[in-house]
């Protein structure tokens, strides 16, 4: 493992470079004149606030605003800082192991790069070449193959990642107009459900079934469920606002208004959106 850094005065601590990111964080984290609040932090507790910076990132590529990336990316790093200055500290890894491990794997996978290997002809083949590897890296590492999925992803993306993986040894449906058929049959036990007075705990079960068929169809149809429901959710948002936009030209607000009324104004919303 590499040296662990230790507390340098800030006078001494660039700023504008990785060196300065590190000794920062080892300032934040330290017994001498730290931050309490940065101090009291475990993996635990970094954790949500990684999962939340990266979202962040995506959010701004999204909206394509390129000078809030640049900051998002930051918080970013700050994160991957933080855990490596945490691990540091318990002799564990540091920042330049993470480092290190990340540059071994990316030249592993790409032979054809760095070790002369023949050259995957396009993207699509480079895709399967990667695939292969990354088969065998698991099967080094674990029993199963869904076991390195990690349970922390949100459900629906979660969900595409069992299913391609999965379907990375032929257990998969072999036409997307068979798995349309199944979210027919999915949705339909829904129906049955309630309609038979089913518990609340099996009415759930059916919903987490369509679900997860709905998540299989997006990546059949070569769709990135989690990007299709953000960007469903952002029209939503910009329809309803526009609804509420022109109730308060009214002086109303949405409660006051008829299911009626919102949905002729939703309609002419859809038209701009």
């Amino acid at each position: 493992m590499g040296l662990r850094r230790s507390y340098r005065p800030m006078t001494q601590i660039p700023t504008n470079d990785l060196p300065g990111l590190l000794a920062l964080m080892a300032r934040l984290r330290s017994s001498e004149g730290g931050c309490p609040w940065d101090r009291e932090q475990s993996f635990a507790t970094v954790a949500p606030y990684t999962i939340e910076e990266a979202y962040e990132v995506a959010a701004a590529i999204e909206e394509e605003d390129w000078s809030h990336l640049r900051e998002e990316l930051g918080d970013l790093l700050f994160q991957v800082v933080f855990h490596s200055q945490m691990a540091a500290e318990r002799d564990l890894f540091d920042f330049q192991d993470v480092a290190a491990g990340i540059v071994a794997k990316m030249i592993m996978r790409h032979p054809h790069v760095f070790a002369n290997a023949e050259r995957p002809g396009d993207a699509t083949a480079q895709t399967e070449a990667w695939e292969r590897l990354k088969r065998k890296e698991r099967a080094a590492k674990h029993t199963s193959l869904l076991d390195d999925v990690p349970l922390a992803l949100p459900a629906l993306m979660r969900a595409e990642k069992l299913q391609k993986r999965a379907g990375s040894v032929g257990f998969d449906w072999d036409d997307s107009r068979k798995v349309v058929a199944k979210l027919a049959e999915e949705a339909g036990e829904i129906v049955d459900a309630v309609e038979a007075g089913e518990g609340q705990a099996r009415i759930e079960e059916e919903v987490g079934d369509l679900l997860f068929v709905v998540a299989n169809l997006a990546r059949h149809l070569k769709v990135a469920p989690e990007v299709a429901l953000r960007k469903a959710n952002h029209k939503f948002v910009t329809r309803f606002q526009h609804i509420e936009a022109a109730l308060a030209q009214a002086g109303r607000t949405p409660a006051e208004a008829s299911l009626d009324e919102m949905e002729a104004l939703w309609l002419e919303a859809k038209k701009k959106v």
